[in-house]
């Protein structure tokens, strides 16, 4: 297992973490508000078209190590699509969010604590790496940079990295920094990327679900009003990937 390379040492690991400190005890993501719910339930779907198109055998042959795994939310949604929750494994940076993921996933699905830049995970080791509003949490770029390539490395032949994330900033929010497009693709520069907007913008969601919860699917038809990317972001296979050039 080849462990990971030296790098710079960074603050940024703590800064993200000091990051979601302040976003503690807001409330806005509670499940059973309305515009969070009709959020997941779109979201949901959305995953459920991209693995039905780019996954081609059973989803329980699948190693799968999400990045920024919180509370579990995502992994248990992944049991629930009928993922092996022996080859599930989440990373989490804050201990009080890993904790809460050890007490709501199967003792089978591994939950490791720290910076995902020094796990000593194989290269060509995993088929899915999950990241779900991690990258807009990470604000040194070269931080960033090294993660991405770390993650890609870990991807064997035909793998993907499944992208959840904002695609724009929040001008009210200086903790988040949104990765547009363009900046998705520098960052995988070697990927195939299916991508797709989701997820009405929470500020504007919050607002048109005190109308009625219909008001919330109005608003989500206009792609404009979405602020999230949904991506699978692939890793060719060794039958695909280009050679190298013949001289000329």
């Amino acid at each position: 297992m080849r462990q990971a390379a030296p790098y710079a040492v960074s603050d940024e690991p703590s800064a993200i973490a000091e990051r979601y400190a302040r976003r503690r005890g807001a409330g806005l993501y509670d499940p059973l508000r309305p515009e969070v719910w009709l959020a997941l339930q779109e979201r949901e779907r959305a995953l459920i078209a991209l693995l039905r198109q780019h996954v081609h055998r059973p989803l329980a042959e699948l190693d799968v190590l999400e990045v920024g795994c919180g509370a579990g939310d995502t992994l248990l949604q992944l049991l629930r699509l009928g993922f092996d929750p022996a080859r599930l494994a989440g990373a989490e940076l804050l201990p009080e969010r890993a904790a809460a993921a050890r007490r709501r996933l199967p003792a089978e699905t591994a939950v490791h604590l720290g910076d995902a830049l020094l796990r000593p995970q194989a290269d060509a080791s995993l088929d899915l790496v999950v990241l779900s509003t991690v990258f807009s949490s990470i604000l040194d770029e070269a931080f960033r940079q090294r993660l991405a390539a770390r993650i890609w490395g870990w991807l064997r032949p035909g793998g993907a990295v499944l992208w959840y994330d904002f695609a724009f900033d929040n001008p009210r929010n200086p903790d988040v920094r949104g990765v547009r497009p363009a900046q998705l693709r520098a960052l995988f520069p070697a990927a195939a990327i299916d991508a797709r907007r989701v997820t009405l913008a929470p500020p504007i969601a919050r607002r048109v679900v005190r109308l009625h919860p219909r008001a919330w699917t109005v608003c989500n038809a206009l792609p404009l009003l979405r602020s999230h990317c949904l991506a699978w972001v692939g890793k060719a296979h060794e039958a695909d990937a280009p050679g190298p050039a013949t001289p000329r």
